[in-house]
């Protein structure tokens, strides 16, 4: 037996018949890049023999320090049309992985920049477009030595924009250098708040959210309401249970019983799931396999509106929210589903192309996906040259790396770059 779902709300929005996220309503809402206004001046299709790779591309040979992977020419294959970065799981250069790493012997200075292509389908990879100043020429003339991430894309639905400063490198106390940057992360399909008011109220002792995820994820409320005409107080509040008077959020309850399959830490356990604060969050364990959160009353209980909030807030924007969820009650007899999602049915970067691409002057950088502005910033440095590079890497901080890794490739289908017309 199946109820429906009235709606599924985070921050009032709603996009294509799912919830919108922090990085669709960015793309929502920023400007669209208008092409007529631009002419191609330099493009690359990949339409021709892989050997003919050379004319227009440099590659790594060799291996990474900071990534899990080694990076050579073998790895970058042109087929049909299309430039496939390809994964494998062989020792090379020192490393268990090898991927595939390219820049252009051209290099570009201010315009508008684009590239459409595919992540690789797993975890633990980063796909990547980007401009970066190489490191054996001199430092430029004017402004620093930089990088500018336009995607640095982690499957299935992360985009993520980096802008370094490789002139002003420090070192810490303990050895370890660092240097400006800022970043900032968008993931689509997904959502830091959830209010799922129920069509039809439940009456249960128990109720569950079961996700599959790799990583470790952070689940700041999770919010039982009963009935209450099917209003409800906003997912993100920090005084949700405050908001309107005389609703009962019965996770909360003193008698409930929550029960999980790990906990991350003792600092995270999960009685902050209840504690109506927004900034302490429960944790899972990472790892393979599913991952549940029970609720159990001892007597019956009528829910109207179930809220939960996930991921954590970086430089403003919610990231590492759950890619999929099921949440179920239980009639007696068996479980029964509320709602779900499954980000990678919704928004999987691995299987659908996007356009990646970035607007570059000497006053302001600005990032587009798929012809939307998601980010803009004023240019504080990047004032010089530099190649276009296409980057698979092999990385720790993207979840576990597994077998599931090999034979993965990121696919592009063309580059391209534009100068304004006179």
């Amino acid at each position: 037996m199946r109820f429906l779902i009235l709606s599924v709300v985070a921050l009032c929005c709603v996009f294509g018949g799912r919830p919108l996220s922090a990085g669709d309503a960015a793309a929502e809402s920023g400007s669209t890049i208008d092409l007529s206004e631009w002419k191609i001046v330099w493009e690359d299709d990949f339409d021709y023999p892989d050997a003919q790779l050379d004319e227009k591309w440099v590659s790594q040979n060799g291996p990474n320090g900071h990534i899990l992977s080694s990076r050579w020419r073998e790895n970058a294959v042109v087929e049909d049309g299309i430039l496939h970065l390809v994964n494998r799981k062989e020792n090379r250069g020192g490393q268990e992985w090898t991927s595939g790493n390219i820049w252009t012997k051209e290099k570009f200075k201010y315009g508008y920049f684009e590239c459409r292509y595919r992540y690789a389908e797993a975890s633990g990879t980063n796909n990547s477009f980007w401009l970066m100043t190489l490191w054996d020429q001199p430092d430029p003339e004017e402004g620093k030595r930089f990088e500018i991430d336009i995607n640095e894309g982690h499957y299935p639905n992360e985009v993520n924009t980096n802008i370094h400063n490789w002139t002003d490198i420090t070192t810490l106390p303990n050895g370890k250098q660092t240097h400006p940057s800022d970043s900032k992360s968008f993931t689509y399909g997904t959502q830091a708040g959830y209010s799922l008011p129920l069509e039809i109220a439940v009456t249960t002792r128990k109720l569950r959210l079961t996700f599959d995820s790799l990583k470790s994820h952070h689940i700041h409320e999770f919010r039982v309401y009963g009935e209450n005409d099917r209003t409800f107080p906003d997912a993100m509040s920090d005084s949700a249970d405050q908001d309107l008077p005389g609703l009962v959020n019965h996770a909360r309850d003193a008698k409930v019983k929550i029960t999980s399959t790990g906990d991350h830490s003792e600092n995270n356990p999960t009685a902050n799931l209840v504690d109506g604060k927004i900034g302490s969050s429960w944790i899972n364990q990472a790892g393979e396999g599913e991952k549940t959160l029970t609720f159990e009353w001892p007597e019956d209980i009528t829910i109207g509106c179930i809220q939960f909030v996930n991921g954590w807030k970086y430089k403003g924007t919610w990231v590492g929210m759950l890619p999929n969820y099921r949440i179920e009650y239980h009639d007696g007899n068996g479980w029964n589903e509320v709602s779900s999602l499954d980000v990678s049915e919704v928004a999987n970067f691995g299987k659908n192309y996007h356009v990646f691409g970035l607007e570059w002057d000497e006053e302001k950088i600005v990032f587009y996906k798929d012809g939307k502005e998601i980010r803009r910033e004023k240019n504080e440095f990047a004032y010089s040259e530099a190649p276009i590079w296409l980057s698979l890497a092999i990385i720790k901080w993207d979840g576990p790396v597994t077998e599931a890794i090999d034979g993965t490739s990121m696919k592009v289908d063309w580059v391209r770059y534009y100068q304004r017309k006179e």
